[in-house]
């Protein structure tokens, strides 16, 4: 569902699509930030079976700790540095990132969401990586 969002300092209100963040959940920890937790990135895959058969299809599990290999995998060849801005694991039907801010999050989500965003890029990832190269 496309959400909209207002423009602040505008005489008037000025209405931007929002931009989407799907399949992952972000949201700023608060009062119960630690340093380096500042922002949280979940994708609960219980209901995700869509992307449960297109990483089976290639032979991977599919599984939060997969989520958590691959993309470390693409950020340890894109973007070494973030990862020193990361905290990833992954268990069960859960996909977990930890960022120590805003500017982390959003150099994780414009690399990582336009791949896991859509089941096509995802296939296409995925269909390029050799499942003997990883443990899920």
């Amino acid at each position: 569902m496309l959400g909209f969002y207002t423009v602040p300092n505008f005489s008037r209100r000025t209405l931007l699509p929002m931009p989407t963040t799907y399949p992952f959940l972000v949201a700023d920890l608060a009062e119960r930030a630690e340093p380096g937790r500042q922002e949280r990135i979940l994708v609960n895959l219980s209901n995700m079976e869509d992307y449960y058969n297109v990483f089976e299809k290639y032979g991977f599990s599919g599984s939060g700790a997969s989520w958590a290999e691959h993309i470390e995998t693409i950020l340890e060849e894109y973007a070494p540095a973030l990862l020193e801005h990361l905290e990833l694991a992954g268990e069960g039907e859960i996909f977990l990132a930890f960022t120590d801010g805003p500017a982390a999050t959003e150099q994780f989500l414009a690399l990582i969401q336009p791949i896991f965003g859509d089941l096509g890029s995802l296939n296409k990832y995925l269909s390029q990586a050799d499942p003997a190269d990883f443990f899920e």
